[in-house]
C-alpha cells in the first residue's frame, strides 16, 4: 500500500509540473552542499511547487506528508528503500509537509549522515524552528516562502502605471496565493477554505484544541480588525475565552500557522515592550477580504496590512526589527526600523494623503517621533501623491518623502 501512496504521488508531482509557474524573486537552493534545505512558509504558498521546479532537471525522489495514510508512519526503513525503487535511487529527496510526523528531525539527521541531499517544507513556523535549532544546528539552510508579493506578480510584465495601478487594486483585495491565481479559482471561496483548512487541520487538531469556537471567534476578530492593537484582556472580553492563558496561547498558534502575525509598540525599554498593546496583521490580503466582517474594503488598513507584510518577511530574513511607535498624545506612527541599536526609517502610510487634516496628523505625528529618536528618513507612503517635501517644525527642519504604495513596493 505504502508503494501505490508514493507512485500516486509521483504522478500528482509530474502533473504539478505541468502546470504554469511563475518565478520567486531572490529565493534560489544551493543543491551543491550537504546542509538540509529548509523551506517554510504559509500552507499553499508554493514552498514543494518552488522546490520541483529548482529540481525538475534532477533525479529526485519526493514524499508528501500532506496524507493522512503517512502520518502514522513509523517504519522508516522501509520509506527509504520504497523511494529508492519508485525514483530510481534518488540522492536528492523532498519531503514535503515534514512537520506531519513523528521525530522527523531525527530521520532526517540520520539520512543526512547517510549521504543524501535533503529538501524539507514546513507549515509551522515555531516546530520547525524549534526542532531545527535543537537537532539541526549548523546543519540547515533555510528559505522563507510567502504568497507572491507584488513585484513577484509583475515579473516580467510590461505595464503601464495606469495598468500596474490598477494590478495593484487587485492585489490589495485578493493577495498573492498562487493557485487561485494561476487556475482562475474563485478568490474568496478558496481563500475561505484554506483559512477553514489551517484553522481545524494545523491547528484545532495538532494541538487538540478544545474551545473550537473559541479559536474561531479570535480569528473571526482578528481578521476584521487588521491593523488594530488589541490586548489579550480585549480578546477575552470580545470572544467569551476568558481564561488570558488561552487567549495567549490560541494567538501564537494562529501566528505559527502564518495566518497573522504581529508588531510590537517601539520602546527602548523591553519590560515595556511586553507589556504594551500589540497591533494585528495578516500575512495576506486575500484572508481579509474572504473572512472579514467587511461590506466593502477599507483600502487605508488594506494598504497598511501590505506595508506590514513586507516589512515582516524583511524581519524573518534577519534584516530589522519592525515596531509601531505611540506617544502619550496617543499620536501614532505606523511602522519603526530598527537596526544595530538605532532607528533607522519610520514610515506611514496614508491612503487618504488628499484629505489636508488627515495628512496633517499624519506628517506631525511622523516629525514628532523623528525628533523624539533622532531619525531623519521619514517616509509617507500614499495613494498616488510623490513629492519630497521640506517641513519645519519647531524651528527643526527635516525632509519627508512621500511614495505611491506601487512604487514602495516594486523598487524594494
Amino acid at each position: 500500500m505504502l508503494k501505490d501512496i508514493l507512485l500516486l504521488q509521483r504522478r500528482e508531482m509530474q502533473n504539478r509540473l505541468k502546470e504554469p509557474y511563475i518565478n520567486r524573486l531572490a529565493h534560489k537552493l544551493n543543491i551543491n552542499n550537504n546542509l538540509i534545505k529548509v523551506i517554510i512558509g504559509p500552507r499553499r504558498a508554493g514552498k514543494s511547487f518552488f522546490a520541483l521546479h529548482f529540481l525538475s532537471k534532477d533525479n529526485f525522489g519526493y514524499v508528501n506528508f500532506d496524507d493522512e495514510k503517512l502520518v502514522d508512519i513509523r517504519d522508516y526503513d522501509e520509506l527509504i528503500e520504497l523511494i529508492k525503487s519508485v525514483y530510481n535511487n534518488p540522492k536528492i529527496i523532498l519531503f514535503d509537509e515534514i512537520q506531519n510526523i513523528d521525530k522527523w528531525e531525527l530521520f532526517m539527521n540520520r539520512l543526512q549522515r547517510q549521504g543524501y541531499n535533503l529538501i524539507i517544507t514546513g507549515s509551522n513556523s515555531k516546530l520547525l524552528s524549534k526542532e531545527l535549532a535543537t537537532h539541526l544546528t549548523g546543519r540547515h539552510s533555510s528559505i522563507n516562502i510567502f504568497p507572491f508579493s507584488f513585484k513577484e506578480l509583475l515579473e516580467n510584465k510590461e505595464l503601464t502605471t495606469q495598468e500596474t495601478k490598477e494590478m495593484l487594486n487587485n492585489y490589495l483585495i485578493f493577495g498573492g496565493y498562487p493557485e487561485p491565481l494561476a487556475k482562475n479559482l474563485d478568490y474568496k471561496e478558496y481563500l475561505s477554505n484554506l483559512f477553514n483548512s489551517i484553522i481545524y487541520k494545523d491547528i484545532v487538531r495538532r494541538y487538540n484544541v478544545r474551545s473550537v469556537s473559541g479559536i474561531e471567534n479570535i480569528s473571526s476578530y482578528l481578521i476584521s480588525n487588521i491593523a488594530n492593537e488589541y490586548s489579550f484582556n480585549t480578546l477575552s472580553k470580545v470572544t467569551n475565552v476568558k481564561s488570558v492563558h488561552t487567549i495567549e496561547k490560541y494567538l501564537s498558534y494562529l501566528e505559527e500557522a502564518f495566518i497573522f502575525f504581529n508588531i510590537k509598540k517601539f520602546s527602548y525599554k523591553i519590560k515595556e515592550q511586553l507589556s504594551s498593546n500589540k497591533k494585528i496583521y495578516s500575512f495576506d490580503n486575500g484572508f481579509i477580504h474572504a473572512k472579514a466582517f467587511k461590506f466593502s474594503p477599507d483600502f487605508g488598513k488594506l494598504y497598511e496590512n501590505v506595508v506590514a507584510q513586507e516589512l515582516k518577511k524583511e524581519e524573518l530574513n534577519n534584516n530589522i526589527k519592525v515596531f509601531y511607535w505611540k506617544n502619550q498624545q496617543q499620536e501614532e506612527v505606523d511602522f519603526l526600523l530598527y537596526e544595530n541599536n538605532k532607528v533607522k526609517q519610520l514610515i506611514q502610510v496614508c491612503y487618504d494623503i488628499k484629505n489636508h487634516k488627515t495628512k496633517n496628523r499624519e506628517v506631525r505625528a511622523l516629525l514628532k517621533a523623528g525628533n523624539e529618536l533622532n531619525c531623519n528618513n521619514l517616509i509617507v507612503i500614499t495613494d498616488n501623491y510623490e513629492s519630497e517635501d521640506i517641513i519645519e517644525w519647531f524651528g527643526i527642519k527635516r525632509t519627508i518623502k512621500f511614495i505611491p504604495l506601487w512604487k514602495w513596493l516594486t523598487e524594494k
